[in-house]
């Protein structure tokens, strides 16, 4: 079965669409299919449209969230509810085709855990191109992972790689980069992308502001989450140990009669070894943190759980 997850957010124009869309481009497959709607806080009337198609077509789940939780809890509301073998997500909004979708699959099949779609003629205004290209940019030479499309909405991808990520905040940002970190292979694919019809776009500038915060949490969480005393603890003794050479130095000249009371150098090296202990104490305290990782995901699951209002099965 390909599971088709669907965020929306007032999207009360595009939802009826979509669906006859995903459908067109689904059954040439002959492969059963069922897509999850989830409702992201919808203030229009997105729910009562998503109702409709509900009990309309059997293959259709709707998960309502009780208030607006972002994008990335409504992708993990819908992997929670996914029950086949392949997972796609698409956005809500028309821009992303349908018609890609077997394109897409069809590379999966060639091995791959999760192939993520690349818009390459991107009919969006060119501030925001200009500020996507320099993110994935960023985003690729801190991660290590290149590619030319990070936040695609249209992905595919086998429904172990939905069951092993674990999305909050904005972080669906980032999900080909979460899911090389868990070991799974990742491409992308050249896909179609078209101008909006209904609605307007909720990006703006302090979305990519946002976006550059949540890359350095991505980058600390996918190289030292399990060991986050190697970075704090290796800056505190660098610093540590270049604040030692200076107060060495300072030693040396004060034996042989020279004054340093006054010296900026005598501050700056007390000031190193003050804020390498400082790193040093954090990275024990980060230690302490980890090892109570798994408590602390099994109070978010608790907490997703009652995010969600209503779920039509």
């Amino acid at each position: 079965m390909i599971s088709v997850v669907v965020p929306v957010r007032d999207e009360e124009l595009t939802v009826e669409p979509l669906y006859d869309e995903l459908a067109r481009a689904l059954a040439a497959r002959g492969e059963s299919w069922e897509v999850v709607f989830v409702d992201d806080g919808s203030r229009d009337a997105t729910h009562a449209a998503l109702a409709r198609l509900h009990a309309l077509a059997p293959n259709v789940r709707v998960v309502r969230l009780r208030r607006n939780a972002g994008k990335a809890a409504a992708l993990d509301a819908g992997f929670r509810e996914v029950e086949g073998e392949v997972v796609v997500t698409i956005d809500g909004d028309l821009q992303d085709d349908p018609a890609e979708i077997p394109r897409l699959l069809a590379k999966l099949d060639e091995g791959y855990d999760l192939v993520t779609g690349w818009k390459t003629r991107r009919n969006d205004p060119w501030p925001r191109r200009f500020l996507s290209r320099v993110f994935n940019s960023v985003t690729g030479w801190l991660s290590g992972v290149r590619l030319h499309d990070m936040n695609c909405g249209l992905k595919a991808f086998r429904v172990e790689v939905a069951r092993e990520l674990d999305l909050y905040g904005e972080l669906h940002r980032f999900v080909p980069v979460l899911a090389h970190d868990l070991g799974f292979r990742v491409t992308e694919l050249a896909v179609n992308h078209r101008p909006r019809q209904h609605g307007r776009s909720r990006y703006g500038m302090e979305r990519y502001a946002r976006g550059f915060l949540d890359l350095l949490t991505v980058t600390f969480m996918s190289r030292y989450r399990h060991r986050p005393l190697h970075l704090f603890g290796g800056l505190g003794l660098l610093l540590g140990a270049a604040g030692t050479g200076i107060l060495v130095y300072l030693t040396i000249e004060k034996l042989t009669g020279e004054p340093i009371g006054r010296r900026p150098l005598l501050l700056l090296g007390v000031l190193l070894v003050v804020v390498g202990i400082q790193f040093l104490s954090l990275g024990l305290l980060s230690e302490l943190v980890t090892s109570q990782h798994r408590e602390r995901l099994r109070a978010l699951d608790d907490r997703r759980s009652r995010l969600v209002d209503e779920i039509l099965r």
